[in-house]
C-alpha cells in the first residue's frame, strides 16, 4: 500500500500551520497583501479598479431594478477578479522561467483571453439592460 500522498498531505497541513480565527486572520492579510501588489505592480488591474468606481456608481443612478442593479454590479466585479487571476498566471509562468516558451505563451494568452471574454460580457449585460 502507497503512503506517499497521505504523507505528502500530511506535510502540506503541517506547512500551512494556522487553524481557525488566526488562520483566517493571517488568511486576509495574504489577501490584502495580493490586493496592494496587483494595484502596485499591474496597470491593467488599476484600470478595472478604475473601471468599477465608475460603473458601480453609475448602477446606483440608473432607473433599473434591484436584480437589474445587482447584475450590472456583478458583472463589473468579475473583471478585477479575472484580472488577478491573469495576473497569479502571468507571475507564476515567469517565476518559471522568462525564456520565450510556446506552452507560457499560451497560458498568458490563455489568461488574457479570459478577461477579454470578461470585457465583452459587461459590454453585452450592460448593453442588454440599458438599451
Amino acid at each position: 500500500m502507497d503512503t506517499e500522498p497521505l504523507a505528502e498531505s500530511l506535510d502540506a497541513a503541517t506547512l500551512k500551520g494556522r487553524q481557525g480565527l488566526r488562520r483566517i486572520v493571517q488568511a486576509g492579510g495574504y489577501s490584502l497583501a495580493g490586493l496592494r501588489a496587483a494595484y502596485v505592480g499591474e496597470a491593467a488591474f488599476r484600470q478595472v479598479v478604475l473601471l468599477n468606481l465608475l460603473l458601480i456608481p453609475l448602477a446606483f443612478l440608473l432607473d433599473v431594478s434591484r436584480v437589474e442593479r445587482a447584475v450590472l454590479i456583478a458583472v463589473v466585479l468579475l473583471a478585477p477578479i479575472v484580472e488577478l487571476l491573469n495576473s497569479a498566471i502571468e507571475a507564476t509562468v515567469d517565476r518559471i522561467s522568462l525564456e520565450l516558451h510556446p506552452l507560457s505563451k499560451r497560458a498568458k494568452d490563455m489568461g488574457s483571453a479570459a478577461q477579454l471574454l470578461t470585457m465583452t460580457l459587461i459590454a453585452v449585460v450592460w448593453a442588454a439592460i440599458l438599451l
